[in-house]
């Protein structure tokens, strides 16, 4: 079993794919080691890239005012992506390099071991929850997966580009923060 001193180490050092050719830095997760919730997303953009931390650009500023409004910090949860670099051009991953990298995130929830994962965008579902997964049919459902509950929601982006996607999040953070106060009885 990895720590997650151990685990960071690994991803800075990774060479697995060609993502890491073009990286400015790996970029890990972070938060609170033993939080009950997790957050991923599908990978770094370019702000995140250049300060080696996820969601730090304007979608991790909506992102930050989401957890907001149901009560949670950025000290609460742990963030993380799919794939630890940043794809050129914010494109999204490849399914190759999503499958190099999806190890990393595998031992980053053995590791921390929470209870709740929002997959935030089709990539982090289908990563997670299935292959074919539709974000647009299948957001704000519950899959419950051995001891975990996993719920996709649209990505912070998603909004920033559609604001008519806000009704709906707000409905799957509701149901978060109500799965989440259940789960701390």
């Amino acid at each position: 079993m990895y720590t997650l001193e151990e685990l960071r180490l690994m991803v800075r050092n990774c060479r697995r794919c060609s993502l890491a050719e073009n990286r400015t830095k790996a970029v890990f997760g972070e938060g609170n080691p033993n939080a009950k919730i997790m957050f991923v997303g599908e990978g770094p953009g370019f702000n995140e890239d250049k300060m080696g931390r996820p969601f730090v650009g304007r979608a991790g500023q909506l992102l930050d005012k989401m957890m907001e409004s149901i009560e949670l910090k950025r000290q609460d949860i742990y963030i993380t992506n799919i794939v630890k670099c940043r794809p050129s051009n914010n494109r999204n991953p490849h399914e190759s390099e999503s499958k190099t990298c999806i190890e990393y995130l595998r031992w980053q929830v053995k590791i921390i071991d929470p209870t709740i994962i929002v997959c935030l965008g089709a990539v982090a579902a289908k990563n997670i929850i299935d292959k074919n997964f539709k974000i647009t049919h299948r957001r704000g459902i519950w899959y419950d997966k051995g001891k975990f509950s996993i719920i996709a929601t649209y990505h912070p982006a998603a909004l920033l580009r559609d604001e008519s996607k806000k009704k709906g999040v707000w409905e799957d953070l509701k149901s978060i923060k109500n799965r989440y106060n259940r789960l701390q009885k």
